[in-house]
């Protein structure tokens, strides 16, 4: 299983439109080389950002 994918492959595994992993990739600072995207990379990202966000929204309920 391949670890570069294009925004194509990896929005289907992700369950993202092309689009969103596109500007998600431009948002986090995520590389974009020959058209394929790091799956690791962005996946880990888009994981960190989501908990960051979760735990301000904690923060602010307190």
């Amino acid at each position: 299983m391949s670890n570069h994918l294009t925004p194509t492959e990896l929005a289907r595994e992700s369950g993202l439109d092309r689009r969103d992993v596109i500007l998600k990739c431009c948002e986090l600072g995520v590389p974009i080389f020959n058209g394929r995207i790091d799956k690791t990379l962005f996946l880990s990202s888009l994981r960190e950002t989501a908990v960051s966000v979760q735990s301000q929204v904690q923060i602010a309920r307190a």
